[in-house]
């Protein structure tokens, strides 16, 4: 049985006694432990039921490939599902519960499953639950989601903090191992500054478990020795707990670094992101040992060989009295040796392989161990835990030789590179024939835009698997008993019976066998791809880190064919589950969405004023006073506004900076009409069309010298419009000598609308905005009442109106200074909705009313503002298309109801006939309807099947309660067409 050694335990520290539960009960580890070590030193092999069949499950492996033994840990707020126990590190007062099973661990219901198991092969839900049609929604669909699932989700909000940031550096090293330390070495060295990251708590990699001898020193000396000469090194930066989970075009990393799950709630943040940029990439990632695949590999105490030496080395845990070791290589033999050192015992080694005669071997023997050559097990006797083996040949069909009493089997399939970094932006491999392995393939690694390599091997990672070789790689010395090859071995015995290999396990939590690959292949499943998808084999949390070298040379058996032609999975990021909270960091509770607030919104907010949502902005709805309802305070604004002078905070519209010696070529493309030929100090209304030529913001561009323009978009346009104008930049136009910058808030922006708002600036004094000195769609900067101004004459109220850019420190001053310069002239603030109400009378369009994702320019009548002096615009070809261009599109009207009442938002006009539902047809309907206190009567404007040719026509738009309104068609401009109040 497993239990605790006496003395050893590298990584542990005995003077610090930990306690912790497991299924409630009371347990005792070590500070260093894992709480899969504390498990297995607590004398527990049973720790889990597998998915499907819900079969027994103990530990195989010691650290991120473990597929069996994940737990709920921690309770109510902190509880957190499927937490790996060999990646979690032991703490005071852990709680940990097993998953997947009612009504107990060691009773469980589901394990009917395994019973009837040839019921479910793999694909069998593509096939089962397709008839009757009735049982998908009563019996198939809640068996399912019942089912579906391993932990418990928590139902209370996570009371950790998380964080993110961000660094730089030259290289960046994934794995503090020996080729990691080497490697960091050698490029400190060189004067880079450097970063590595180790995804344990420790040091050193496999060596101090490993043994050997590195320029003279004992691995765990040399190690020491490394760090403490990097940690002296000011360019250097060590981190532990840290996984580099992904690796992105251009030097992007994702670092993932699990600051305190150790010491939870010490206050610092649990996790922190790290967003990393580096020149290169070293991927010293090492090795993963793979499993042999016989009958009953799955029961708990089989368990891989390097594992089993882990745990006795590091944590003086003994998996069990009596170990056979299983094998196909030499590696597995410093198991039996760790094992023998360890005062346990083992009974024999069972060697794949014909012939065994390396040192390794040859120190097992000396010690009175048998070692049977060719032979391979049938079976894994137990069910909870293992009892023994029963051995045969390896060439055979698993006729037994002998049965060998046992506790636990320590397994090895040979070793795979961790080539996951290496292979998520494109690095290539090849199949190594010797190793029967992948590996990285040096001539093709991921490349970055300058063709120089963006990332590169050492080590295990790179095929060097023994310490010989990864340190003749790194230019270090090493002495290490040297190893004879391996023998390929996936199926144990080779010409297993289908009765051994439908017990055979190859991917451990989704209960994937060799007769499901064997199966994929037979019903047509050619493609690896297909094949995983089909019987989910490596699609469990641990992504098929054991099982996907296995699975696919099975495969390549079935279908005949070499290993290299089957090929790979796609690897993807992250390397090992990240948690939510690290990827959503301080982005939760009021912070998720920060809204935003300009200079002047405490000003509004004591005036009273009602909000209204403009992307993730606040800005004034209007400014109720006391007994007054919303749409009078409205009306009492736009009236104001119009006979004497109205404020505007529009401070939120969007402005981005574009400038560089292509700057005007570039806006020629993203707008309709033509920016380059502006002149210096002038204004010009401009529409931009997605690819696709649909209008997607629209703006006022201003140019502010020979090579700079300022594009104002709409308020919640303009980090879209910004990350557009970077997409086309960066992905298109990359060689266009073009720098943006969105300046949004780094300027507070009023407008002062109406026919005395050229009183209130002059009052202001300081410039002069006289119609001679600054007519309409100019700019002029300088000096008013003593604040640096950037003004514009601008105007979307149809009144004169000028547009005033202060810097966003002074913003809150400034507008106090106005409605103090503007209070004998009766001047007022007004809201949003004012806004929209003017405009409207003006007949001018409002993006995400008038547009909806399906409008073109010219169904705005906006042919005037599409340039017929150059040759393209994004859009354009789009626009060319035969229903963009077909005659009987929709298009913008004015509407006025017959009895002058406001139109529903949104209604339909209705035409003659129905369509195939049974559906009136339809021909109009209404974008944006207000209540005009201007004109005192309700309007409306929306798009109408050939409108602009149709004025004067009644239509009907059927409302609620059966009431039908009577609607004319007008022209959409209701207030000064000629526009002689905005040019006075």
């Amino acid at each position: 049985m497993s239990t605790r050694l006496a003395k050893g335990g590298r990584l542990l520290d005995r003077s610090k006694p930990l306690n912790f539960t497991f299924n409630g009960t009371p347990l005792r580890g070590f500070q260093g432990d894992t709480l899969a070590s504390a498990l297995l030193g607590s004398g527990r092999t049973l720790l889990g039921r597998s998915f499907k069949y819900h079969r027994p499950r103990g530990l195989v492996a010691s650290g991120v490939e473990e597929p069996n033994v994940l737990v709920n840990l921690g309770r109510n707020a902190r509880l957190e599902p499927d937490q790996r126990a060999t990646t979690t590190e032991l703490f005071e007062g852990a709680e940990a519960s097993s998953q997947n099973h009612w009504p107990s661990l060691d009773f469980d219901i589901g394990e009917i499953n395994d019973k009837i198991g040839k019921l479910f092969p793999a694909g069998f839900y593509y096939k089962t639950f397709m008839a009757p049609k009735w049982a998908w929604k009563h019996l198939f669909e809640p068996v399912i989601r019942q089912a579906a699932g391993l932990g418990a989700a928590p139902k209370e909000a996570d009371p950790d903090r998380y964080e993110q940031t961000y660094a730089f550096c030259d290289v960046l090293v994934a794995g503090g191992g020996v080729a990691g330390l080497a490697a960091a070495l050698a490029e400190a060295k060189a004067g880079k500054r450097v970063m590595v990251m180790e995804q344990t708590a420790f040091w050193g990699g496999r060596a101090p478990v490993d043994g050997g001898i590195i320029d003279g020193l004992a691995p765990d000396e040399w190690v020491r020795n490394a760090i403490e000469t990097l940690e002296k090194m000011e360019n250097v930066q060590l981190f532990t707990r840290t996984m580099v989970s992904g690796l992105y075009n251009h030097g992007y990393v994702i670092g993932y670094q699990r600051v305190a799950d150790h010491t939870p709630g010490d206050g610092r943040p649990r996790h922190r992101l790290w967003r990393i940029r580096a020149g290169l990439v070293i991927t010293a990632t090492g090795a993963l040992e793979r499993p042999l695949a016989f009958a009953g590999n799955d029961v708990p105490g089989v368990m891989l060989a390097s594992a089993v030496r882990d745990y006795v080395v590091n944590w003086a845990v003994s998996p069990g009295d009596r170990v056979v070791i299983v094998t196909n290589n030499d590696d597995a033999y410093r198991t039996a040796l760790a094992v023998l050192d360890a005062g346990l015992s083992v009974p024999v080694v069972i060697d794949a392989r014909d012939s065994v005669t390396g040192a390794l071997p040859m120190a097992v023997k000396a010690r009175g161990v048998r070692v049977l050559e060719g032979r391979g097990i049938a079976k894994v006797l137990g069910r909870k835990a293992v009892t023994g083996v029963e051995i045969c040949a390896q060439a055979g069909e698993g006729g037994v030789i002998e049965t060998v009493a046992c506790d636990c089997v320590a397994m090895s399939g040979g070793w795979s590179p961790v080539v996951h970094l290496f292979s998520h932006v494109g690095g290539k491999l090849i199949w190594d024939e010797a190793g029967a392995m992948f590996r990285p393939d040096a001539t093709r690694p991921p490349i970055k835009a300058d063709g120089t390599a963006l990332a590169r091997a050492v080590g295990a990672a790179n095929g060097a698997l023994t310490l010989d070789a990864l340190c003749a790689e790194a230019g270090l010395a090493a002495q290490v008993e040297p190893e004879a090859p391996l023998a390929p071995v996936w199926v144990m015995p080779a010409g297993a019976k289908e009765a051994l290999k439908f017990k055979a396990f190859l991917d451990y939590q989704n209960d994937v066998k060799v007769s499901d690959v064997q199966l994929a292949a037979r019903e047509g499943y050619t493609s690896v791809e297909h094949t995983k998808r089909y019987t989910t084999l490596g699609m469990a949390s641990d992504q098929g880190k054991l099982s996907n070298i296995n699975g696919l040379a099975i495969l390549s058996d079935a279908l005949g064919q070499a290993i290299p032609q089957t090929g790979t999975t796609t690897f993807r990021p992250p390397y090992t589950p990240i948690s939510f909270g690290a990827v959503a960091a301080e982005a939760k509770g009021e912070i998720f969405q920060p809204l935003r607030r300009t200079p002047m919104h405490g000003w509004h907010e004591a005036k009273g004023a009602h909000w209204e949502p403009v992307g993730l902005w606040r800005r004034p709805y209007c400014y109720p006073r006391a007994g007054e309802s919303h749409r009078d305070a409205v009306n009492r604004e736009i009236t104001n506004t119009r006979t004497n002078v109205g404020l505007l905070d529009a401070s939120t519209l969007g402005k981005i900076v574009v400038k560089g010696p292509d700057a005007g070529r570039f806006l020629d493309m993203l707008y309709t009409g033509m920016m380059s030929t502006l002149p210096v100090g002038k204004c010009r209304y401009g529409i931009m069309c997605n690819e696709n030529g649909f209008l997607m913001d629209d703006g006022v561009v201003v140019r502010l010298s020979e090579d700079s323009w300022l594009c104002h978009t709409t308020s919640g346009g303009a980090e879209h419009i910004h990350a557009w104008m970077e997409d086309w930049l960066q992905c298109e136009w990359w060689d266009w000598k073009v720098y943006t910058a969105n300046l949004t808030e780094q300027y507070a922006q009023v407008a002062v609308v109406g026919p005395k708002a050229r009183m209130v600036l002059e009052k202001l004094g300081g410039m002069d905005v006289s119609k001679e000195a600054l007519p309409f769609m100019s700019l002029a900067e300088g000096t008013l009442g003593g604040f640096p101004a950037r003004v514009f004459r601008i105007s979307f109220s149809g009144e004169l109106s000028y547009e005033i850019a202060v810097p966003a420190n002074m913003g809150l001053a400034f507008w106090e200074a106005l409605n103090a310069a503007g209070a004998e002239f009766g001047a007022m603030p007004y809201g949003t909705e004012a806004l929209h109400v003017m405009r409207a009378e003006k007949g001018f369009i409002m993006i995400g009313d008038e547009t909806d994702g399906t409008v073109i320019p010219q169904d705005l009548n906006l042919g005037w503002a599409i340039s017929k002096k150059k040759d393209d615009y994004l859009g354009k070809r789009a626009q060319a298309r035969v229903e963009m261009a077909r005659p009987d599109r929709w298009r913008l009207v004015g509407l006025e109801t017959i009895d002058g009442t406001v139109l529903p938002d949104g209604v339909y006009a209705v035409a003659e006939g129905h369509n195939a539902n049974g559906q009136r047809n339809t021909q109009g309907r209404v974008t944006s309807t207000y209540w005009s206190p201007t004109l005192k009567k309700g309007i409306a404007m929306g798009l109408v099947v050939n409108g602009p040719e149709r004025m004067g026509e009644v239509l009907d738009f059927p409302g609620d309660g059966g009431v039908v309104h009577k609607v004319k068609i007008v022209d959409p401009c209701f207030y000064d067409k000629e526009g002689e109040k905005a040019n006075v």
